[in-house]
């Protein structure tokens, strides 16, 4: 059920500690905004020198004020935290919100006093919010401890950034949206971005949640409790373009971002990965009404032919489709227009718009009603027409036809509310693009639930966010985080051949092989299966750049000659001797997984062999990774043609493949000592796959 956050959001009393009547304090701008509801519950305000503070008498202290307080709010100077959460602690506070800074974020000192204070709370039953935070606030229940208000809505926000939470609101406005709550995370030295996307996912007037985080903690527990939230949540982040900060030793290494990580991520748990707070705002504007598509197909619905190229190119630029409307579905909509409209797809009415206002409304509704089409996008001029009579130009403003424009307002409003009636009782999305978003009609679609969006590209976007991904529509369902495996016993030999027992116990298909340091057990290896042989020198970071790899010998002596001379020139301390897999049809694959410090074990699936780092078309999941997600993976890769058959070459086994990415990070997912493994190249034919070299780091 997740942690009892109800002291927290609503407490029965609350109390700001370091209030001030200096507006140039937190802690005045905290109890100003407490102050705006003294009569849903006690509020106490605290100040050491006592006196009044905003026409209130303050207690010097806690104790002072004679009677338990469930939430204090602590907004001191430094040196005196320690002793205001005891003292919070001692009158009885179940919940704690840190205001004051220098901890953690100073370094090892402060993380230390940090953690100290995290525990007294804890042991106390108590939670405790930041420190080195910027306030809560809660409009469902009259709870304002944070220096700005928000405006009541549906949208929990969870920010460790108080100025992009403040842009977030002003954003969202126009777009009739508001917060249920605001937390501002902090530290985390207690509560943290977990807990509270448990406890918004709980909370009724919640009905999307949005994050803005630069630190994840336990990344696999965001990603985990973001799945199961059952709400949408929208993840804006900083810092994905970097590597991770450690020394790669394996291609898988040296190809994982932490942008591929945190987008992996999100892709498994179903999150809506934003790039800036403009966009974050227009896929709250999408999600927030609960409308969903149940595919990609998407019909563009335009009074003129540029808007409706330029969207329909923004729709497939978006991952949507713009398919051309069946003969019948074509003939249904020229009964409602007229001669010079196309209704093919992008459905243009060609400014039957200015003849008869209501052959929008009439044109979406029945594009809604097509079984073909999953969603629809208005765009172009809709709304000018009553932007003119509300003074924000338009049509009549211009020509001076004050009186048609006024008629053409009138049907344009009305039916904007028969468009909001219709798109509202449908199932199917609706998102309007408009060179007049504030129009009245316009807000009359806003205020129905339905976007409205002054730019194509962000009207695609929005609809994009409400189509489900590809992978959702094939049966393996819709993707998700798999729990981790139980810790399997320790890897004892990272060499070569250990990896590749490793594996094949695991059931990953290798060739036959001998490990041998010198001529006689080479011949012995020779003796043990048949050729055409491999000879690898072992212990090399990439062997086939330094020379150390001999393929297709043919027999004993061509073996033979080989070692030694890569033995003369490399002077390894062992070599591998494998059988000759046929190459015949095969594609090189490379499966690996590497753990990355927040996020747990990371796969890689993508095209393989030598050339994997300069081609780099892989995708990555977190890992155990299902077999089938694995085929999805593989088949979104960029050259999935290969595996498919091209020029006449024959499909490869990909359920072979897939099988193999399943026992691979299966396998890396239960031995945490394992910073690094891949199988490089996986070589995948019309028969099936096998591993043709491994190798692994260790932690």
């Amino acid at each position: 059920m997740g942690r009892d956050l109800s002291a927290l959001f609503d407490p029965k009393s609350v109390a700001v500690v370091g209030a001030s009547d200096d507006p140039a304090k937190y802690g005045h701008a905290v109890a100003a905004q407490a102050l705006r509801a003294p009569d849903r519950r006690p509020v106490h305000l605290v100040n050491r020198r006592g006196g009044t503070v905003l026409g209130r008498t303050a207690a010097t202290s806690l104790a002072g004020i004679g009677e338990p307080v469930d939430l204090v709010v602590i907004s001191v100077p430094g040196p005196g935290f320690e002793a205001a959460v005891d003292d919070a602690l001692a009158c009885g506070a179940r919940a704690l919100v840190g205001i004051t800074a220098g901890f953690a974020e100073t370094g090892a000192v402060g993380l230390a006093r940090q953690q100290a204070i995290a525990e007294r709370v804890r042991a106390a039953g108590a939670v405790l919010v930041g420190p080195n935070c910027l306030g809560i606030a809660d409009n469902t229940t009259e709870l304002y401890l944070a220096s700005d208000r928000f405006a009541p809505g549906g949208i929990a926000l969870l920010s460790q950034s108080g100025n992009l939470a403040l842009e977030l609101q002003l954003r969202c406005a126009p777009h009739g949206l508001g917060f249920s709550r605001f937390v501002s995370l902090g530290n985390q030295a207690d509560v943290t971005l977990v807990d509270l996307i448990e406890d918004a996912a709980r909370h009724d007037a919640t009905r999307a949640i949005a994050v803005y985080a630069e630190d994840f903690g336990d990344g696999r527990a965001f990603a985990e409790a973001a799945a199961a939230a059952g709400k949408p949540v929208v993840l804006l982040t900083a810092g994905r373009g970097a590597a991770s900060a450690r020394s790669a030793q394996s291609h898988t290494g040296a190809l994982t971002t932490s942008a591929d990580v945190v987008a992996a991520a999100c892709r498994d748990a179903g999150v809506e990965l934003v790039a800036t707070p403009h966009e974050m705002t227009v896929v709250l504007a999408a999600l927030h009404g609960g409308r969903r598509a149940t595919g990609p197909r998407t019909a563009v619905c335009t009074d003129g032919g540029g808007h409706g190229a330029i969207a329909a190119d923004a729709a497939e630029t978006a991952g949507l489709a713009v398919p051309e409307l069946g003969p019948a579905a074509q003939q249904r909509l020229r009964t409602l227009l007229w001669e010079q409209s196309a209704v093919g797809n992008p459905v243009d009415l060609a400014g039957m718009g200015e003849q008869n206002p209501h052959s929008y409304g009439d044109t979406v509704a029945a594009l809604l009603a097509l079984d073909e089409v999953d969603s629809v996008l208005l765009t172009g001029y809709f709304g000018g027409y009553s932007a003119a009579t509300g003074g924000l130009g338009g049509p009549a403003a211009e020509s001076g036809t004050a009186g048609g424009g006024s008629a053409l307002a009138a049907g344009e409003l009305e039916t904007a509310q028969q468009m909001a009636a219709r798109a509202t009782s449908a199932a199917k999305p609706l998102v309007v693009q408009s060179m007049f978003p504030d129009a009245p009609s316009c807000r009359t679609l806003v205020e129905a639930g339905i976007p409205v969006f002054a730019a194509t590209e962000d009207a695609a976007r929005a609809l994009a966010a409400m189509t489900p991904a590809p992978e959702m529509h094939e049966a393996a369902g819709p993707p998700g985080v798999r729990p981790l495996p139980p810790a399997a016993p320790p890897l004892d030999d990272p060499g070569y051949h250990g990896i590749r027992a490793l594996l094949s116990a695991a059931g990953v298909p290798f060739p036959e092989a001998r490990e041998i340091t010198d001529e006689a057990q080479l011949l012995a290896a020779a003796d043990a299966f048949e050729g055409p042989f491999v000879l690898k020198a072992l212990h090399l970071l990439h062997k086939s750049d330094a020379g150390g790899v001999a393929l297709g010998l043919p027999d004993r002596a061509a073996l033979v000659t080989a070692f030694r001379e890569m033995h003369a020139r490399l002077g390894a301390a062992s070599y591998s001797v494998e059988a000759m897999a046929d190459l015949t049809d095969g594609v090189e694959l490379i499966v690996g997984v590497h753990r990355d410090p927040r996020f747990g074990p990371v796969a890689m699936v993508g095209l393989g062999g030598v050339l994997t780092e300069a081609l780099h078309d892989v995708a990555f999941a977190l890992a155990p990774v299902p077999a089938d997600r694995a085929a999805q993976l593989l088949t979104g890769l960029r050259t999935a043609a290969l595996l498919q058959g091209v020029r006449g070459r024959p499909a490869v086994d990909l359920a072979a493949a897939a099988a193999v990415v399943e026992r691979v990070t299966t396998l890396a997912a239960a031995h945490p000592e394992i910073a690094e493994i891949e199988v490089n190249p996986l070589l995948v034919r019309p028969d099936g796959a096998l591993a043709l070299d491994a190798r692994a780091v260790l932690a």
